[in-house]
C-alpha cells in the first residue's frame, strides 16, 4: 500500500519543482524590470502619455526578450549575438534596479522636505537614470581594459629560504566569450611577460564556449612565459562547455593541467609542491575522472614541503585546510563584478576577494578575476592580474 501511494507523491513532487522554479524566475524578472519601470516611467512623474507608452513598451520588450535571448545565447545553440544582447541587458537592468531602489530613499527624503509630485518623482527618475548610465559607461571601460597588476606579498612559514621571493602570477576567469577579445588577450599576455614570473597559474573559467569557438582568443596564452611552470585547473564554466577539450588545448599551448595532480618546483635547494584540483562542480557533470580530489592531487608529495594549491572556488578552502595546504589560489567570485552583487556572492562563498587566513596554516588568495562573465561591465570591482611574492615568514 505504501509503495502504490509513493508513486503519485513522487510524481507530484517532480511536477512541483519546475513549477516553483518558473514562479521564482517570473517573480525575480518582474522585480528586476518592474522596479526601474515604475521609477522611471510610471510613479508620480506625470510624463506625457506618449512617453509613458514608449517607456512601457521598451521595458515590456526587454522583459519578454531577455529570457529567450539568454537561452539562445547560453543554451545549447551558443549564439554569440544573442549572448551579447542578453548579457548587456542583464547588466543595464541590474544597475537600473539598484539605483531605482536607492532612488526610493531619495524619494522619502524629498517627501520629508516637502517636495511634491511630479517634481519629486522626476528628480528621482533623473537620479536613477543619470547614476546608472554613468556607472555603466565607466563599468564598460573598466571591463574591456587590460587589468591592472595587483601586487601581494604572502608569508609562508614552511617556505624554504631558497624559495623566498618566488613570484607567482595569477590569471583567472578570463571568460573568453561572445565579445571578441583577441586584442585584450594579447594585452594580458604582454603584461604578464613583463613581470618575470617564476610560476604563472590560471585557476579556471578560461572561456564560455568550446575550444573551436574560442581558439583565437585563447591562443595568446601560449605566449605566456614562466621560469619554472605554467599551471592550470578547471573552473565551473569549463564544465558548461568542453572540459576535456580545454584540458587538451591548454596542454597544446604548453600549460601543465593539474587535473588532480601536482608537480614540484625547486629553487636554491628548496622545493615547493604545486598542486591542483578540479572545480567543485566537476563531480556532478558525469565526466569520468572529474571531481575535486585533494588526496589524489597530493599523492606521493613530501608532507614536509609547503604546498601551493590551485582550486577555482574559494569555498574549496575547507578541503584545503583539512589537507594542510599552505596557500590556495582561487577566482570565481569576480569580486562581485557589479556592485552591489558582491553581497549575494558572499552568501555562496566564504571570501569575495583578497588574502585571508583559514585555520592554523592555510591561507587563501581570491582574485577578482582577469576578465568578466556575461554583462560587459565592472563596477567597483576592478579586474586584476595578480603578482604574488612568496616570502619565508
Amino acid at each position: 500500500m505504501a509503495t502504490t501511494e509513493a508513486v503519485p507523491v513522487a510524481r507530484r513532487r517532480s511536477l512541483l519543482r519546475p513549477l516553483m522554479f518558473t514562479l521564482t524566475l517570473v517573480s525575480v524578472l518582474a522585480l528586476l524590470f518592474g522596479v526601474p519601470w515604475w521609477s522611471l516611467v510610471q510613479s508620480g512623474n506625470a510624463w506625457p502619455a506618449g512617453v509613458r507608452v514608449a517607456g512601457t513598451a521598451v521595458f515590456a520588450v526587454a522583459l519578454v526578450g531577455f529570457p529567450v535571448l539568454m537561452m539562445l545565447g547560453h543554451g545549447r545553440r551558443h549564439l554569440d549575438w544573442a549572448s551579447r544582447v542578453a548579457d548587456t541587458t542583464l547588466g543595464v537592468v541590474w544597475q537600473l534596479f539598484v539605483w531605482a531602489v536607492a532612488g526610493d530613499l531619495l524619494r522619502l527624503a524629498l517627501l520629508a522636505g516637502g517636495v511634491d509630485d511630479p517634481l519629486r518623482s522626476r528628480v528621482v527618475a533623473g537620479f536613477t537614470g543619470v547614476v546608472a548610465v554613468g556607472l555603466l559607461l565607466w563599468g564598460y571601460v573598466e571591463a574591456m581594459k587590460v587589468p591592472r597588476v595587483r601586487r601581494v606579498d604572502v608569508a609562508i612559514p614552511r617556505l624554504g629560504a631558497g624559495l623566498d621571493g618566488l613570484k607567482v602570477v595569477l590569471l583567472t576567469d578570463t571568460h573568453y566569450g561572445p565579445i571578441d577579445r583577441v586584442r585584450w588577450s594579447k594585452g594580458v599576455t604582454e603584461v604578464v611577460n613583463t613581470l618575470d614570473a617564476d610560476i604563472v597559474a590560471h585557476t579556471g573559467d578560461i572561456a564560455d564556449g568550446t575550444v573551436a569557438q574560442r581558439t583565437e582568443q585563447a591562443a595568446p596564452l601560449g605566449d605566456v612565459k614562466a621560469r619554472y611552470a605554467r599551471v592550470y585547473v578547471t573552473g565551473n564554466h569549463e564544465y558548461y562547455g568542453e572540459a576535456e577539450g580545454w584540458l587538451q588545448r591548454m596542454g597544446e599551448l604548453g600549460w601543465e593541467a593539474l587535473h588532480n595532480r601536482h608537480l614540484v618546483v625547486e629553487r636554491g635547494g628548496d622545493r615547493l609542491v604545486v598542486a591542483g584540483v578540479d572545480d567543485r562542480t566537476a563531480a556532478g557533470t558525469g565526466l569520468q575522472g572529474h571531481r575535486a580530489d585533494h588526496a589524489t592531487a597530493l599523492a606521493g608529495a613530501d608532507p614536509d614541503l609547503p604546498v601551493l594549491l590551485l582550486a577555482h572556488q574559494p569555498k574549496q578552502i575547507v578541503d584545503a585546510v583539512e589537507h594542510g595546504i599552505d596557500l590556495q589560489l582561487s577566482g570565481h567570485t569576480h569580486g562581485g563584478q557589479m556592485w552591489p552583487f558582491h553581497y549575494l556572492v558572499r552568501l555562496d562563498q566564504p571570501v569575495v576577494q583578497g588574502l585571508t587566513r583559514h585555520g592554523a596554516r592555510t591561507q587563501l588568495y581570491t582574485s577578482r578575476g582577469t576578465g568578466f562573465w556575461g554583462p560587459p561591465f565592472r563596477i567597483f570591482a576592478p579586474s586584476e592580474i595578480t603578482e604574488l611574492t612568496l616570502r619565508k615568514a
